[in-house]
C-alpha cells in the first residue's frame, strides 16, 4: 500500500485534532493510501518536539517553512493561525504538495484568491476543512435536497451560535481583527453550509454588531454577532445568524431547510439525527420525524455497526482526512476545494461591505480587494 508522509503546521486545538485523524483514519475506513506522520511544527521549536512526541510524529520541524520544505513530507494540512495561512499554502503548492487547509482560507478575498490560483497551477489536491458539514446527517440532508425529496425550495435558516465570548475570559487576541471576529472566525460555517446545501449565494444584507466593546480588560475591535439575509440564485430566500455571545449554546450549528415537498431540520448539539418533514405523508401522520443516523448513511459506518450509537466530532476531522487522501490519491476534486473555500470569503466581503452602505450588494460585485 502507498504511503504519503503527513506535515501539520500547528498543534493547538485544530492540529492536535488533525494529527489524532491522520493516525486514526487507516484504521476507519479502508483507502488505498496509508498516511505517515511525518513532521509537526508549533509556534515554537520547543511545542514541535512536545507535539512530536504526543501525537506520534516522526520528528519535530523548526518552523513551518522547514516543515515544507522536508522531502518526507508529502502533503501539508495548515492548522495555524488564519493570517499564515495563504503563505503556507502558496510555498506548499508551488513545491507540488496537496494542502488541506483549516477554515477559513486566508484574511480577506484577495489571499483567498491568491491560494485558489497557486492550486490551479499546481494541479494538486487543495480542500478547506470545513468539518461541520461532514456528519452523516448533514451528508444525508445533501442527498435528500439533491435528490429532490424536498422538491422546489423555498427558504433557508441557518445558524451558528456560541457563547465562548459571554463571560470575558478570553485571549486578547480573540477580540482584536476582524478575522477572529464573528464574521471571520464563526460564520463562514454556516455560509459553507448555505453553499452546500441551497446552492450559490447572489446577494446579501448584513447587519454587523459588537455587544460588548470590552472584555476582560481588553477593548472589543472586531464583531460579535452578524445577521444576514440571502438571496439564493434563482431567486430563493434565506437568512443566516451567527453570535458568539449566544448564551447558552455551546455548538449551535443548525439549520433548517424547508421546499415545497418537505423539510429538513438540524442541531449540531444532537448531530446523530435529522428531523424530515415529508407532504406526501397521511394527513393523520404529518409531521417531523427523527431520523437517526446509521450505517446506512454516509460515513457512519466505517465507524459503527449500530444505529443511533453515533458519530463525534473527532470523527468530523477523520472523515475530512479520508476525503483529502482520496482525493490525493485520485487526483480529483473532493468538495470543498479552495474554489469553495474562495465562494465563503465573497460572502463574507459581501456581507461587510452591506453592512458599511446599509443595503443589499450583490456577490458577484465583490473585488478582488474585498
Amino acid at each position: 500500500m502507498r504511503e504519503i508522509g503527513i506535515g501539520v503546521v500547528g498543534g493547538g486545538y485544530m492540529g492536535k485534532a488533525h494529527s489524532v485523524a491522520f493516525a486514526a483514519v487507516a484504521s476507519v475506513f479502508e483507502l488505498p493510501i496509508r498516511p505517515r506522520l511525518a513532521a509537526i511544527c508549533g509556534s515554537t521549536p520547543d511545542s514541535s518536539v512536545r507535539y512530536a512526541a504526543a501525537y506520534g510524529f516522526a520528528r519535530a520541524a523548526s518552523d513551518w517553512r522547514a516543515l515544507v520544505a522536508d522531502d518526507s513530507v508529502e502533503a501539508v494540512v495548515i492548522a495555524s493561525p488564519q493570517s499564515t495561512h495563504r503563505e503556507i499554502a502558496l510555498e506548499a503548492l508551488a513545491r507540488g504538495k496537496p494542502v488541506l487547509c483549516e477554515k477559513p482560507m486566508g484574511l480577506t478575498v484577495a489571499e483567498a484568491q491568491d491560494m485558489v490560483d497557486a492550486a490551479r497551477g499546481a494541479k494538486v489536491a487543495n480542500m478547506v476543512a470545513y468539518n461541520y458539514s461532514r456528519t452523516p446527517a448533514t451528508q444525508f440532508a445533501r442527498r435528500l435536497i439533491a435528490e429532490g425529496r424536498l422538491g422546489r425550495l423555498i427558504h433557508a435558516r441557518i445558524e451558528h451560535t456560541e457563547d465562548f465570548h459571554i463571560d470575558g475570559i478570553l485571549p486578547p487576541w480573540r477580540c482584536q481583527g476582524a478575522a477572529n471576529g464573528c464574521l471571520g472566525d464563526l460564520a463562514p460555517h454556516p455560509i459553507n453550509a448555505a453553499l452546500a446545501l441551497m446552492g450559490p449565494i447572489e446577494a446579501v444584507s448584513a447587519r454587523i454588531e459588537t455587544v460588548f466593546p470590552e472584555r476582560n480588560g481588553h477593548p472589543v475591535t472586531n464583531d460579535d454577532q452578524v445577521q444576514m439575509m440571502l438571496r439564493f440564485a434563482g431567486g430563493v430566500s434565506g437568512s443566516l445568524f451567527a453570535s458568539r455571545v449566544a448564551t447558552g449554546r455551546k455548538m449551535g450549528f443548525t439549520y433548517e431547510i424547508t421546499g415545497e415537498l418537505g423539510a429538513l431540520r438540524f442541531d449540531q448539539e444532537d448531530q446523530n439525527a435529522l428531523w424530515f418533514y415529508e407532504t406526501a405523508a397521511p394527513p393523520a401522520e404529518r409531521g417531523f420525524r427523527k431520523i437517526l443516523t446509521g450505517p446506512d448513511h454516509p460515513d457512519y459506518k466505517p465507524f459503527c455497526l449500530g444505529p443511533g450509537h453515533g458519530t463525534g466530532y473527532q470523527d468530523q476531522i477523520i472523515i475530512e482526512a479520508k476525503d483529502f487522501l482520496t482525493a490525493i490519491h485520485e487526483g480529483r476534486a473532493i468538495w470543498p476545494t479552495f474554489e469553495d473555500g474562495l465562494a465563503v470569503h465573497r460572502v463574507i466581503a459581501a456581507a461587510r461591505q452591506s453592512h458599511a452602505k446599509g443595503g443589499w450588494v450583490a456577490v458577484d460585485q465583490v473585488g478582488i480587494s474585498g
